[in-house]
């Protein structure tokens, strides 16, 4: 049998699609942003300028968002108070994630511009995701099938238990 070298070097992520295709909008963070009910939306958390959402098609399980309620392209185009409140929420994202998942490390990114990868182009936000020693595994490699180990809304409520015991930070 010969190494499927192409399935390595290619990464694949067509289930992220199912998630623009139901929402029936590409901007499913401005509908976040005003929606009401935020257990239905993910939302975490939500300050002045920006809020904490957790991703509904996550690369990995606590994979979290940190989002500017104003849409914007560029980090340019966001105010001093908003800058400061947007990376307050990824610190905040990292404590919520070590207390709850016991994360030992983050990817935390910035998608600016399409060709970059920015799902939303129009709308930047934060990634904030959560890694561990050893997390890595055949199943995408071999299968092109991602495991994760718990389900979004039980995450979610254990996430939303934790935020509220987080001190405010300083």
């Amino acid at each position: 049998m010969e190494f499927p070298k192409a399935e390595v070097e290619t990464l694949w992520a067509p289930w992220r699609f199912e998630y623009f295709e139901r929402s029936g909008t590409p901007d499913f963070l401005a509908e976040a942003a005003r929606a009401s009910d935020d257990a239905a939306h993910l939302v975490l958390l939500r300050r002045k300028n920006c809020f904490l959402i957790m991703n509904r098609y996550p690369y990995s399980v606590g994979h979290l968002m940190v989002v500017p309620y104003r849409k914007v392209r560029e980090l340019r185009d966001l105010g001093e108070n908003e800058i400061a409140e947007l990376f307050s929420l990824v610190v905040r994202g990292q404590e919520l994630l070590r207390q709850v998942m016991k994360a030992q490390g983050f990817n935390i990114g910035i998608n600016v511009g399409e060709c970059a990868g920015a799902g939303v182009p129009d709308h930047l936000h934060i990634h904030v995701v959560p890694r561990w020693s050893g997390d890595t595994n055949f199943m995408p490699v071999l299968a092109g099938t991602r495991v994760l180990s718990q389900s979004l809304h039980d995450l979610y409520e254990k996430l939303k238990a934790a935020e509220t015991g987080l001190d405010e930070p300083k």
